[in-house]
């Protein structure tokens, strides 16, 4: 959400915790397989090279160990030793060498019989008498003699074996892995494209299922048009957009947006992440890339979502982390897709993405992505829009009022409202009920923002005086205010995110403006809290931690963004980053500057902290009255609040409140009727603006101590 006016008593221990470049072809080149103009035959001789290199390593080093661990050179005095020894069982005579085979008690190979292999080892030495004399020396030991006979056939079969067949079999395997490699599969698929793809029945989503983005609707309910009429558009010459860029903060339905254009069109919708596209291995994301065109060109006229873009549409300067070669080869091969595909076939790109401000200029320029959708934040009309839809399938009584829901609901997204319509319906459960009421819609819109209540926290008497002159702090400047919106709601009942207590304000209408009154009122109104701890105890606390940090955000915005300071003037300093992230506003100007800014900024903090604490000092005993209402009661609403705040002040109840108390039931029913015709002619007229502001009383750390919270932030 956007800045929430919330303001909460938090308890801690000191701490807290545009157009691209159509000119930058040259990096733009495709990466396909077929664009490497290498000789195929060429590659299938290196091919063969490498892999009978290959075999011949690993069988050689096959057989030089099996043949060590089964074969012993020894001396010839060993051989005549062992003969004295009557140790030999048999000899072979070669040429050159005698191969000696020992008797059974020296066949045994221990290491070998571990592994499960028993092979007999044999011996061999150097044949240094004629064979006749090592003949007679045999024959009496009685040793029996062979002599070795060259057989040619077996030297060629031991060698096909040996060599030629895991050669042949090697390259086989080679070749595959390389051809599933070639078309994109690379080894085990992991160049395969991971797209997944949906048909119309499969999504079930059109365009009445997304509300509250009625500009983005209509932008691309004329791309799904294109799709089926394209005759239309190409009798008068126009051409289907290559590609629509959808932007902004998470939560607004982008992704749903895009499925409900393959719902509307009634095409393949093949949808993926962009991190799907980023692997360990280097050209793994421009060969899915490949991979994706070419399946879509296959299934086409086709839509093709690529979800967080940015993840590999990111810029290559620099500043934004470029140098990446991966990303920046995936970038490319994206790039040379989306100028290589043909329009007439009907395939359309849909990107989204919250960080536009860091996609590469040649990614966004015409021809590419040619539209830039904006999805942002719904305005009043938009929330109401959005709770329907989500609530047509709840059962809701009479008693529930979508639009104040949608009032006190400003910078909510889609995804928000779902949540609270969802923990509404939950609420009636646990409370018997079968029908959703308006109390369980304000207890949800709650719980999303200040979490459920907290009922086995326990506070001293002087915790809870504290936290009540707090948030009364805040309330009673608020109501003495002229720019500040109504008390809804004030309770001093802690909060599972940490709120003691905290004052719900609920504006009569959203705003898109900001005057300079205005936010030096809610300054003021943030510093109230503060300053009535200030004023009653003579001590202050660390409850004020997070609505000092609002008021110095907003103070540091008069003076940097807005030019609302005296010193500065029209001066811009700042600038925001991550627009639809929330990023903060980063200074643009000189140290020294910046310390003035510091200076600045201490100063208005201190102007609107002194004024506070005169206004509250001016209205002691009514701030005693309410608080002590507050810590009897635990929880009060805004018509109690201002009921004893009119009586105090002596101001007269509104006549209008009077005229309605007395309306018959008939007349009211009519009254509603009427208001709910012209709220729906003058919801586009209303404006948002941190409306639901609350003052939550922080959790207690462990030490016991206390902070504030001022304010919910998205």
């Amino acid at each position: 959400m956007s800045e929430q006016n919330l303001n909460q008593y938090e308890p801690g221990n000191g701490n807290n915790s545009g157009q691209g470049d159509p000119g930058n072809k040259g990096n733009e080149g495709r990466n396909g397989s077929g664009g490497s103009g290498k000789d195929p035959k060429r590659q299938s001789i290196v091919l063969f090279l490498i892999a009978a290199l290959v075999t011949l390593l690993l069988m050689s080093s096959f057989m030089k160990m099996m043949s060590g661990e089964t074969q012993k050179e020894i001396s010839y005095n060993e051989f005549i030793q062992m003969l004295e020894d009557n140790k030999v069982e048999s000899v072979t005579i070669s040429t050159d060498r005698v191969n000696i085979k020992p008797k059974e008690e020296e066949k045994a190979n221990k290491l070998l019989y571990l592994y499960g292999s028993p092979s007999a080892v044999t011996y061999y030495t150097g044949k240094i008498e004629d064979d006749d004399t090592l003949t007679q020396r045999l024959l009496k030991y009685d040793v029996p003699v062979k002599g070795e006979v060259a057989d040619s056939s077996s030297v060629i079969i031991s060698f096909l074996l040996t060599y030629v067949v895991p050669i042949l079999l090697m390259w086989v395997l080679l070749s595959f892995l390389f051809r599933k490699m070639s078309k994109g599969g690379g080894p085990m698929g992991v160049g395969k494209s991971t797209a997944k793809v949906y048909v119309q029945k499969e999504t079930g989503i059109t365009f009445k299922d997304v509300a509250g983005e009625d500009e983005a609707k209509e932008s691309l309910q004329e791309v799904v048009d294109f799709l089926h009429n394209p005759g239309k558009y190409a009798k008068i010459g126009a051409k289907l957009p290559k590609g629509a860029l959808l932007v902004g903060p998470p939560g607004t339905g982008k992704t749903l947006l895009a499925k409900a254009v393959a719902g509307e069109a009634k095409v393949p919708f093949f949808s993926l992440s962009g991190s799907d596209f980023i692997e360990l291995y280097v050209g793994v994301g421009a060969s899915r890339v490949r991979d994706l065109f070419k399946e879509a060109t296959k299934n086409a006229p086709c839509i093709i979502f690529i979800d967080e873009i940015d993840a590999i549409g990111r810029s290559r300067d620099s500043k934004y982390g470029g140098g990446n070669e991966e990303r920046e080869q995936t970038l490319n091969q994206l790039l040379s897709e989306m100028d290589g595909f043909d329009t007439s076939k009907g395939i359309l790109v849909l990107g989204a993405t919250n960080r536009p401000e860091i996609l590469d200029k040649a990614l966004l320029r015409p021809g590419r992505f040619d539209r830039r959708i904006i999805v942002d934040k719904p305005d009043l009309k938009g929330r109401v829009a959005i709770l329907k839809v989500h609530a047509k399938d709840v059962h809701l009584d009479d008693s529930v009022d979508l639009d104040a829901i949608a009032l006190a609901t400003s910078g909510a997204v889609g995804a928000d409202l779902a949540n609270m319509i969802n923990e509404a319906a939950i609420n009636a459960v646990q409370h018997g009920r079968e029908y959703v009421n308006q109390k369980d819609l304000f207890e949800a819109v709650e719980q999303v923002l200040v979490g459920k209540e907290k009922k086995d926290r326990i506070m001293s008497q002087e915790e809870r005086r504290i936290v009540s002159y707090h948030e009364v702090g805040h309330a009673l400047i608020s109501a003495l205010q002229k720019n500040s919106e109504p008390v809804q709601k004030i309770t001093i009942v802690p909060r599972t995110m940490g709120a003691l207590g905290y004052v719900m304000h609920v504006p009569e209408e959203e705003k898109y403006l900001q005057t300079k009154a205005e936010l030096h009122d809610r300054l003021v109104s943030l510093l109230g809290g503060r300053a009535a701890e200030e004023l009653i105890f003579g001590d202050v606390t660390t409850g004020a931690a997070n609505d000092i940090e609002q008021a110095t955000n907003i103070a540091s915005n008069m003076v940097t963004r807005f030019g609302m300071s005296k010193r500065f003037g029209l001066m811009g300093l700042a600038t925001v980053e991550n627009e639809y992230l929330g990023g903060g506003a980063r200074l643009t100007c000189s140290d020294r500057t910046a310390a003035d800014v510091d200076t600045e900024v201490m100063e208005i903090l201190k102007e609107c902290y002194e004024e506070a604490k005169q206004m509250l000092s001016g209205n002691r005993e009514l701030m005693d009255k309410l608080a002590a209402h507050l810590i009897e009661k635990e929880t009060i609403s805004g018509k109690e609040f201002m009921k004893i705040y009119r009586a105090e002040k002596g101001i007269p109840e509104p006549e209008e409140k009077k005229e309605e108390a007395d309306n018959t039931e008939e007349s009211g029913r009519a009254a509603k009727l009427e208001e709910e015709t012209e709220a729906e002619l003058k919801a586009e007229e209303r404006t948002p603006e941190d409306f639901l502001r609350q003052e939550p009383a922080g959790d207690e750390g462990e030490s016991g101590s206390r902070g504030i919270f001022s304010g919910a932030r998205k």
